[in-house]
């Protein structure tokens, strides 16, 4: 536990990719497998799950440190992070240092004393974790309590925990990425074959790390000079739905979404078809509900998301697809460094014949790139996001990538102009300012909250709004701050659709500030019939027949965490009624899709 503890404080205190490397390097040469296996575990972001409530541990702290409630949620607010209060209110600044705990190894921390608090009741729960507080210094408190919260992020990304394992194993990155894509647990066993020295060997389930694409931004005119010719560029659509791979390996079929989740038991139409695909193939490509030869918007896809027994009735209501768009391996042979055109032929050549429940991605013809514009200009009407564009002779990689082999051309987000009624302190660095909003639209005389963002300002803004919500706040219940309504801010969003877990009948995706409207005056903001019309468009494009099926989504647009955190209290809810100018709300959180199992 003491070199773990180390070696999050390296971590933790620079801002060196070279020196974050090169720190997780001498850990991983130096701990034991076991302990190497659950660092790797916590690292790349996975986490303990169901041990210990964070408000079991904000009780038990505020006993231990003889404070009242009250005073413990005024440090939380202006701390920001859970772990980091308990650790200054209980914790000191050094200790004994004895056999126990601090040199007790990670893995037996984990697997001897953390995972067993599960199958304890509240009260054993509550003997153990004050004990250790009372036993060790604040920064190893610090480190136990993020583990027992689940929230130990320390600012390195995957790539670098790759690359970090590469070295020390002395094999390229991207065998590392392939050996820690799937399901797998942190057992000595794995971390071993993870270092391992031998790239022949691979387990039959794993998907290839995900190759991503960035965002074009840059202007038409632009085109030819930072691209080149579009002769020399594959242009598709980019698919509104969710990017997986589809896998056949020794007589079994896989399907992987991105986030690492499998998800064939949620699409058994297109695991169907990819068991009657040739043995040692896997395919990229997005997995979408494709009905009458068209693609519905993801609205209608994220009522799949959520159930694991899909019935007759839901199939033929909702089917599913997988567009392929790349291959990966051909019997059994991998083809990521084979360049595109040649991979698209023999794409072409392993999807012929599989049709519906397995589909080509379309290449769009473009003689110039004011041509490929246009087409790009049609994406809203065929439902889809914009173009992608790729080399021809690009391989696939592993991540984003600066090479520009793989561009995403996405159009314009749709738009509204809303109020802002209600806010929230942030998190972690902005922990003393209000950053998340919630803003509403116009309906019958009232401003209904129609969505929650909390990113597109610059640092002055949020400054300058932090300090005028001080001033104007009309209620305030806990952490939630009614406003006078007399800002008007531009959002921006991906989608829209209907959603009987809102109030206003309405639910946004992906919404962000895009600026602040200082020259509107509020009376002329936007209305909730305008994005009830924008409904009816998306709708008349084929979208939405949702019917009684959308209560088996986990919620209509669980993926930003501005809708993750659209719940408000029961007081918050309140706050809005009591102003008299606010309807009432009453949005969902999101289920907790974090990943881990341990």
């Amino acid at each position: 536990m003491k070199r773990f503890i180390a070696l999050y404080d390296r971590l933790d205190s620079t801002t060196s990719t070279h020196e974050k490397v090169e720190a997780m390097v001498a850990y991983f040469r130096e701990a034991p497998s076991a302990d190497a296996a659950w660092a790797l575990y916590f690292l790349t972001g996975q986490r303990l799950k169901r041990v210990v409530s964070a408000a079991a541990l904000s009780g038990w702290a505020v006993a231990e440190a003889r404070i009242t409630p009250w005073l413990f949620d005024e440090s939380y607010g202006v701390v920001g992070d859970l772990a980091e209060t308990i650790s200054l209110l209980v914790g000191r600044e050094h200790t004994v240092d004895r056999p126990w705990p601090v040199h007790v190894p990670l893995s037996v921390w984990v697997e001897q004393h953390l995972l067993p608090l599960r199958q304890m009741d509240v009260a054993s729960q509550r003997e153990h974790v004050v004990g250790w507080w009372r036993d060790l210094d604040r920064r190893a408190i610090f480190v136990l309590c993020k583990l027992l919260t689940g929230a130990l992020r320390v600012g390195v990304s995957r790539t670098l925990v790759t690359r970090a394992l590469a070295e020390v194993a002395g094999v390229p990155s991207a065998v590392i990425a392939h050996r820690l894509m799937g399901d797998w647990s942190p057992t000595p066993e794995f971390y071993k074959g993870v270092v391992s020295g031998d790239t022949s060997t691979t387990s039959a389930s794993r998907p290839y790390p995900f190759f991503l694409a960035s965002g074009y931004e840059g202007p038409l005119s632009d085109m030819q000079v930072t691209l080149g010719d579009v002769e020399d560029w594959q242009l598709e659509w980019k698919y509104d739905g969710i990017r997986a791979q589809g896998i056949k390996r020794n007589g079994e079929v896989f399907l992987w979404s991105r986030g690492e989740e499998m998800i064939a038991e949620r699409f058994p139409e297109i695991a169907d078809a990819f068991s009657r695909m040739p043995d040692g193939t896997v395919l990229d490509g997005e997995v979408v509900i494709r009905k009458d030869g068209k693609v519905l918007p993801f609205a209608v896809l994220q009522t799949r998301i959520g159930r694991k027994d899909v019935s007759k009735r839901v199939l033929a209501k909702t089917p599913a697809a997988f567009i392929a768009y790349d291959v990966l391996e051909e019997a059994g042979l991998d083809r990521r460094d084979t360049a595109l055109a040649v991979r698209r032929r023999v794409l072409e050549r392993i999807v012929a014949g599989f049709e519906p429940r397995i589909c080509l991605s379309p290449i769009i013809p473009a003689l110039t790139w004011r041509e490929a514009s246009a087409a790009r200009s049609q994406a809203r009407t065929r439902g889809v996001e914009g173009l992608m564009m790729k080399r021809l002779d690009s391989k696939y990689g592993s991540g984003r990538t600066k090479d520009g082999g793989w561009w995403k051309w996405k159009v314009g987000p749709y738009t509204l102009d809303a109020v802002l009624v209600m806010a929230q302190h942030g998190h972690g660095k902005r922990a003393n300012l209000f950053t998340d909003y919630t803003f509403a639209v116009w309906d019958q005389g009232k401003l209904v909250p129609i969505a929650k963002a909390y990113s597109g300002l610059t640092n002055v803004e949020i400054e300058e709004l932090d300090k005028w919500i001080r001033r104007h706040t009309l209620s305030r219940f806990g952490p939630v701050r009614a406003v006078e309504p007399v800002h008007v801010f531009e959002l921006g969003f991906e989608g829209v659709a209907p959603s009987s877990r809102h109030k206003s009948g309405i639910a946004v995706r992906f919404p962000r500030i895009l600026r602040w409207r200082v020259d509107k005056p509020v009376h002329e903001a936007d209305t909730l019939g305008r994005l009830r019309r924008l409904v009816d468009t998306v709708r008349a494009a084929g979208g939405f027949d949702l019917g009684d099926e959308e209560r088996h989504a986990p919620s209509l647009f669980d993926e930003t965490k501005a809708d993750s955190a659209a719940g408000l209290s029961r007081p918050g809810k309140d706050a809005l009624e009591q102003t008299g100018a606010f309807d009432r709300e009453d949005p969902t959180r999101g289920p907790d899709a974090s990943r881990g199992g341990f």
